[in-house]
C-alpha cells in the first residue's frame, strides 16, 4: 500500500468511480464556484492493460458535514481513509455521479429515446484524462422501479452532472431526475412532474372534459342552426323578406254576414247607361224575374226620353241593351226590360211591414259608376215622408215617398239600387240622399257625396207600382179627392178654399165629400200617425193602395172630428 492506496483492482463501493469509468465532469466552458487546490487531483482513469494510478490526497472535509454512514458489518474491504473519502465521509465538492439509471422497460414496453451522453471532458488538472477509455462498473446499479403495466410512458430520466451549482450544465432532457448517491440503496429514482400514477386520471379527466365540451359545442350549434333554420324558413332567406301570410280558403261565408248576402245578390244587380239628346245618367237596378223586367228610379231612365237609349251591364260584366216598359214620376219608379238574355236571377223581394229600426242592411249599386259596390248599415227610421224632384216648377215631377231611412253609405249611382236585409231579400229602392251643401229638401241626381242620411222606397210600394208598370204601363195614385193649400204654415194639412181653375177644394162625388169634409179643414192625423205638413199627408195617402179605407181625424172651428173614408185612384204620369 502506498499513500494508503490500493496496489491492485479492488472491490469498491461506488462512492468513486470504477475502472474504466470516464470523468462526469461538466462541459469545458464550466466555472466551478470555488477552485479545488493545485494539490488535489481531477478524477481521471487509467487505460484497461495499465494499473489505477495513485490517488492524491484528498481536501479535508469541512467542518459541520454530517455523520458518515456506518460500514457493513465484517472486515473492511479497505484501509481507513484519512482523507474521509465518501461514502464513509462527507460527499466532497467533486463527487461525480453515477451512470445514469434507467427503468427496466417490462413486457416489451417501448423504452424512449435516450439523451446522447456528453463525452468525458479533460480535467483541467491532467489534461490526459482525454484519452482514457471508458469502463464498465465493477458493481451493477441498483435495479430501477419497474413502472405498472398500462401505466403510461414517462419521459426520459436525466441526471445532474457535478455537485450543482451555479454554472452547472445539465442534459437536454424536458424532465430532470435528481438522484442522491448516498441515500440508502434500493431507493428509486425521484421524478419530477407529476406523481406516479395519476397521469392517466389527468388524462381521464381532461378526457371527461373535453368530452363535455364537444357536446356543449354540439347543442349550441344545434340551437343556432335550428334558429338559423327557422327564420330562413319564415323570412324566406337570409337577404330577402318573406312575410308570413294565411293561406287560402274555401271563401265560403255565413249567408248572413256583409260577404255573404253581397255574394247571394250581386248577380241580380245591374248598371244602367242611360243617354239622351241632352244629357245622360248612370244608376242602378236590379232583376224582377226571367223575362228580363228590371225595377229602376224614374229619375235614372228620365233623361233617354221617348228616343233615348238604355244599356244594361251585369255583374259578370255581359251588357246588353234594354227598352222601357213604365215609369211614374210620383213614386219615382221605373221598369225596363233587356231581351235575349237568358239564365237571369230573380232577386227575391222582402216585405217592408217587417222592418225595424236598428236591422242591419246593404245598398248595392254603382256610385259615381263603380259598379257592385256593397256598402252597409241599418235601418235609421221608417214612414219618413220625403219628397224629390220638382226641377221642371211645375210639381209634375215631385215625388213624393215614405220613405226607409238608412245609414249605409248612398253616393249618386246608387239610385235605383237594392236596400236588401240579412236573407239578401229586397226591402227597399234606394232613391234619393240628403246632401250636406243641399240646403233643404232631398237630392236626387246631385253630385253630392252621403253624410249617412239615405232614403229608399219601401218595397211593398215599389211592387205595387212595378207591377201595375209591367201590367198596364202606367201606375195608379190613391187619392181623397181634395186640393190641399200647400202654403199654410201652421201644423197639419189645411183643405184649400178653392181648386182647380177656381173649381171647389173638395171634389164632388169624391171619397172626402162622401165622408163629410169641408174647406178649412185641417187633418192631423192618418190611421193614428201625426201629420204635420200638406206633403206629409200626400205621403201618408200614396203608401196605401186604391181602395184601401183610412180613418183620418181633423179639426173644423177648434173642434176635432174623425172621419172614415175609401181612398180613391187617379193615373199617374
Amino acid at each position: 500500500m502506498d499513500d494508503g492506496k490500493p496496489t491492485g483492482p479492488q472491490a469498491k463501493w461506488w462512492s468513486r468511480p470504477a475502472e474504466g469509468r470516464p470523468s462526469r465532469s461538466g462541459p469545458e466552458n464550466r466555472k466551478p464556484e470555488t477552485q479545488a487546490p493545485e494539490s488535489q487531483a481531477s478524477e481521471t482513469q487509467a487505460p484497461e492493460n495499465q494499473a489505477p494510478e495513485s490517488r492524491e490526497p484528498e481536501t479535508q472535509e469541512p467542518e459541520g458535514r454530517e455523520a458518515q454512514p456506518s460500514l457493513p458489518s465484517g472486515p473492511p474491504l479497505h484501509e481507513p481513509d484519512e482523507y474521509s473519502t465518501p461514502p464513509y465521509g462527507g460527499p466532497g465538492p467533486w463527487a461525480p455521479a453515477p451512470p445514469v439509471q434507467r427503468p427496466t422497460p417490462a413486457h416489451g414496453t417501448p423504452v424512449p429515446p435516450q439523451a446522447a451522453p456528453l463525452p468525458p471532458q479533460p480535467s483541467p488538472v491532467d489534461p490526459q484524462a482525454a484519452s482514457v477509455p471508458p469502463q464498465s462498473s465493477p458493481h451493477p446499479p441498483h435495479p430501477a422501479p419497474v413502472p405498472p403495466q398500462g401505466a403510461p410512458e414517462q419521459p426520459p430520466y436525466a441526471t445532474t452532472y457535478g455537485a450543482g451549482g451555479p454554472g452547472e450544465q445539465r442534459s437536454p432532457s424536458s424532465q430532470w431526475v435528481h438522484y442522491d448517491p448516498w441515500g440508502a440503496p434500493g431507493q428509486p429514482l425521484t421524478q419530477t412532474g407529476p406523481p406516479a400514477g395519476t397521469e392517466p386520471g389527468n388524462r381521464k379527466n381532461r378526457r371527461g372534459g373535453a368530452f363535455a365540451g364537444v357536446l356543449l359545442l354540439t347543442l349550441v350549434a344545434s340551437g343556432i342552426g335550428g334558429g338559423v333554420g327557422a327564420y330562413i324558413e319564415r323570412t324566406g332567406g337570409l337577404t330577402t323578406v318573406e312575410l308570413p301570410q294565411a293561406g287560402h280558403d274555401n271563401g265560403d261565408r255565413a249567408p248572413e254576414s256583409v260577404a255573404g248576402i253581397a255574394a247571394s245578390a250581386l248577380p241580380s244587380v245591374v248598371t244602367l247607361h242611360v243617354s239622351g239628346t241632352a244629357e245622360s245618367g248612370t244608376g242602378t237596378g236590379f232583376v224582377l224575374d226571367a223575362r228580363g223586367h228590371i225595377l229602376t228610379n224614374n229619375h235614372v231612365v228620365a233623361p233617354a226620353g221617348s228616343s233615348g237609349d238604355i244599356t244594361v251591364t251585369f255583374s259578370s260584366g255581359e251588357t246588353a241593351a234594354a227598352e222601357l216598359v213604365g215609369k211614374d214620376s210620383g213614386y219615382d219608379l221605373a221598369v225596363v226590360r233587356v231581351k235575349g238574355v237568358s239564365g237571369l236571377k230573380p232577386l227575391p223581394l222582402g216585405n217592408s211591414d217587417n222592418v225595424r229600426v236598428g236591422d242591419p242592411v246593404v245598398a248595392i249599386g254603382a256610385p259615381f259608376d263603380l259598379s257592385n259596390t256593397v256598402t252597409s248599415g241599418i235601418i235609421s227610421a221608417k214612414q219618413r215622408p220625403i219628397t224629390a224632384g220638382g226641377e221642371k216648377g211645375d210639381g209634375s215631377d215631385i215625388s213624393y215617398v215614405d220613405a226607409l231611412q238608412t245609414d249605409a253609405p248612398i253616393n249618386p249611382g246608387n239610385s235605383g239600387g237594392p236596400l236588401v236585409d240579412t236573407q239578401a231579400h229586397v226591402i227597399g229602392i234606394n232613391s234619393a240622399i240628403r246632401a250636406a251643401d243641399s240646403g233643404q229638401g232631398t237630392e236626387r241626381g246631385g253630385q253630392s257625396g252621403s253624410i249617412g242620411l239615405g232614403f229608399a222606397i219601401p218595397i211593398n210600394q215599389g211592387k205595387r207600382v212595378a207591377e201595375e208598370l209591367i201590367n198596364t204601363g202606367r201606375a195608379t195614385h190613391p187619392v181623397i179627392g181634395v186640393t190641399l193649400d200647400m202654403k199654410y204654415t201652421g201644423d197639419g194639412a189645411k183643405v184649400g178654399e178653392k181648386g182647380p181653375e177656381d173649381g171647389p177644394a173638395v171634389t164632388k162625388g169624391g171619397p172626402a165629400a162622401k165622408a163629410g169634409i169641408r174647406s178649412g179643414d185641417v187633418i192631423t192625423e192618418v190611421r193614428g200617425q201625426r201629420v204635420h205638413s200638406g206633403e206629409e199627408l200626400i205621403v201618408k195617402i200614396r203608401a196605401h193602395r186604391p181602395g184601401d179605407r183610412l180613418e183620418l181625424r181633423l179639426t173644423r172651428g177648434g173642434k176635432e172630428l174623425s172621419v172614415t173614408l175609401t181612398l180613391g185612384s187617379a193615373s199617374g204620369t
